[in-house]
């Protein structure tokens, strides 16, 4: 089999690749390991992760109709077989689509795990009819979109059933009477919540001294403080897991925080310390592509390796690992490959925490302004100061615009609070476009909506701002 153009992985970045360039005529051939299209964001990660989120979040609203407005539905009684087959049809009715969407685009998907063999060869293997005799497959342009893979430190690799990686926590097979979460990242912290909600006593650790540590503290203190309560004070920081004895009734675990060490007990552990490139099995070393430490393939801003008709997009390409960012990579190595002079170069990358509160923030952090050396002034509007907040209850959040003070340009946002992911891609148009502080303050924005603290958050800076008081800048 010979391919004019190879996709290698069938995630948001693959499929994305293999479906633009077939619109331009492009014969496409898409390899992917599992048999059905969507990779890690659409089989193991974003797209069930956010539907248990609902679920939670939905719990969660019910609960503080009964504390703040007096209005009480009794104990759930939760199907947890029925939450299962709700998810698991969520992500099957959106594969099949993708599958669909390959079918009429006329682009060729075949099940293998691909492995280079040089430079314009690749070795297919596994059980699927659709691949080829022989298993080999040349091809004269290839795009690497393998994705990620859960990392699991060696101290805790175990063959117990009890120990969990974010993918196999979300096949929610079992609602554990305890878990303890590794790692006060996104990852474990969104999982903690559903996993809190449908009734697991969780604790969750984390090695830093706060959760999410590059994220500005002052967005990570309003989520700290809710899942604090939400946990029951089970929030340990400065602690790690130094052992685990696996038990016929339980996980026995070693903690060592700042000043002790305890064992505990859990039913279940679910371990969310980060995740790696997926390249290590690919057969890289046949090629002169080049991977750093952490396994990320190298390549230059137009998506390009070092074999410069072979591209890679996506998680293999380096952080920040989301998928929407690999969809846009997708687009410049397609671009790249008809012979455009297009570069990967954006501004503003936003990204989201589906907790509750949500975090989400785009363009510039203010722990990258320090690092940088770049003088950066901020406006924070608190949404105590919302009348949307306020009237729904939720309060817990805070909207904040970094401003270039000689140009006034807006060059980063962050927005913690409910919904804060359908609010920042305000902050990322702005961004891109180069927009002033006016801009937004000039912009009418729908009143009573949590939309509004983006406005309000530029009036602060601006010396306008009529819900909060804020002397006017010289």
């Amino acid at each position: 089999m010979h391919a004019p153009l190879a996709v290698i992985g069938g995630g948001p970045g693959g499929y994305a690749a293999a479906f633009l360039a077939a619109d331009l005529g492009v014969d496409v051939v898409l390899v992917d390991a599992a048999p059905r299209l969507g990779g890690t964001c659409l089989l193991h990660g974003c797209i069930p992760s956010k539907a248990l989120l609902h679920v939670a979040r939905v719990l969660a609203e019910v609960e503080e109709l009964g504390q703040d407005w007096g209005v009480a539905f009794g104990q759930p009684d939760i199907d947890l077989a029925h939450v299962r087959s709700r998810k698991d049809k969520v992500v099957a009715t959106l594969a099949g689509g993708l599958q669909q969407l390959a079918k009429r685009r006329g682009v060729r998907v075949v099940c293998a795990r691909a492995r280079f063999q040089d430079a314009n060869t690749l070795q297919l293997e596994g059980e699927s009819d659709s691949i080829p005799d022989g298993g080999v497959m040349t091809f004269d342009h290839a795009i690497i979109a393998t994705g990620s893979s859960p990392i699991v430190p060696e101290p805790l690799r175990t063959a117990s059933q009890r120990v969990m990686d974010s993918e196999e926590a979300l096949r929610l097979e079992r609602i554990p009477d305890s878990l303890l979460v590794v790692g006060g990242g996104y990852i474990g912290l969104e999982l903690g919540t559903v996993y809190t909600r449908l009734g697991s006593q969780v604790t969750i650790v984390e090695m830093a001294d706060r959760l999410l540590p590059a994220v500005d503290s002052d967005l990570v203190k309003h989520l700290q403080r809710r899942l604090g309560k939400l946990v029951e004070d089970r929030l340990f920081l400065n602690t790690r897991v130094v052992n685990m004895v696996d038990s016929p009734a339980a996980v026995e675990v070693t903690l060592e925080g700042s000043a002790s060490q305890a064992v505990e007990k859990f039913d279940a552990v679910l371990v969310a310390v980060g995740r790696r490139a997926a390249t290590r099995q690919l057969g890289l070393e046949k090629t002169r592509i080049q991977v750093d430490s952490l396994g990320f393939i190298q390549c230059d801003r137009q998506q390009r390796t070092a074999e410069p008709h072979i591209l890679a997009v996506g998680d293999v390409a380096g952080e920040p690992m989301l998928a929407h960012k690999a969809a846009h990579q997708a687009r410049t190595a397609i671009d790249v490959l008809q012979g455009k002079s297009t570069e990967f170069d954006k501004r503003a990358i936003p990204a989201v925490i589906f907790t509750d509160p949500e975090i989400a923030w785009a363009g510039l952090t203010e722990q990258q302004a320090a690092m940088a050396n770049r003088r950066v002034e901020s406006a924070l509007f608190p949404w105590a100061a919302s009348g949307r907040a306020q009237a729904t209850g939720r309060t817990d959040g805070l909207t904040k615009w970094l401003i270039d003070p000689d140009s006034r340009q807006l060059i980063g946002c962050g927005i913690v609070g409910v919904g804060a992911g359908e609010l920042i891609s305000e902050a990322v148009l702005a961004i891109e476009m180069g927009c002033e502080v006016t801009d937004v303050t000039h912009s009418v924005h729908p009143h009573p909506t949590l939309s509004e603290t983006l406005m309000n958050a530029a009036e602060v800076f601006s010396g306008t701002a009529l819900e909060i008081y804020k002397p006017r800048r010289r």
